[in-house]
């Protein structure tokens, strides 16, 4: 696993970056500095996921999509969240915001924002605030961390996860009462661009940004 930035013993509030089947933590660094520009304060961890990409020494991945289908997904996103919720626990704990999630945010980026949400829905994880790119809801079901709002975000010309799966995440949210925004980009594929950076900063401004006192 490569090494995580860091700490930044002055930052008030901490984002870790999922990276996509594949990728890498670092692959995200362009987000991370695009998001962080117009917020300081802010510390990043962009850690790789624990398995070895099936195709690709270099790449890494949460669990394989060798041979995948939308009947055995589920189950291989099951049993990687052990996997996933030790390299979170490790981010999170190296970057000093251990016992301090309500100052830390999850920005996923397609596989990344899968295992993310199923964090989050099941209540493994109630962070500040969620930011899923270019994912999917894999198992829908009650959520358990009903005060972490989230945001979905997704191109319209996605090629890899239909952008029909975003709005049937964010409509089963909702249907739930969960705080979801729903972001539909045209013109872009699998990946993001300045819009999307933008509303990100935006949520997590509001999401980490601490209430006043009364």
């Amino acid at each position: 696993m490569a090494p995580l930035q860091e700490m930044d013993v002055t930052a008030e509030a901490l984002v870790v970056i999922l990276h996509g089947v594949g990728g890498r933590g670092a692959h995200l660094a362009a987000l991370a500095d695009m998001i962080g520009a117009g917020l300081p304060g802010l510390a990043f961890a962009l850690p790789d996921a624990p398995a070895r990409y099936d195709w690709d020494d270099t790449g890494r991945q949460w669990f394989s999509v060798a041979e995948i289908t939308a009947e055995n997904r589920p189950e291989r996103l099951v049993a990687a969240r052990a996997s996933f919720d030790r390299v979170l626990d490790r981010a999170i704990t190296e970057q000093g915001f251990a016992g301090r999630l309500n100052r830390v945010a999850l920005v996923g980026f397609s596989q990344g924002a899968i295992m993310a949400l199923d964090a989050v829905m099941g209540g493994r994880w109630p962070v500040a605030g969620l930011a899923c790119l270019s994912g999917r809801c894999v198992l829908p079901g009650p959520v358990l961390a009903p005060a972490t709002p989230v945001m979905l975000s997704h191109g319209l010309e996605d090629p890899v996860i239909p952008a029909a799966d975003a709005v049937r995440a964010a409509d089963h949210l909702a249907g739930l009462g969960k705080p979801v925004d729903l972001h539909l980009w045209t013109g872009l594929g699998h990946w993001f661009d300045a819009r999307v950076a933008e509303v990100t900063a935006g949520f997590l401004r509001r999401t980490l940004t601490p209430a006043p006192q009364s």
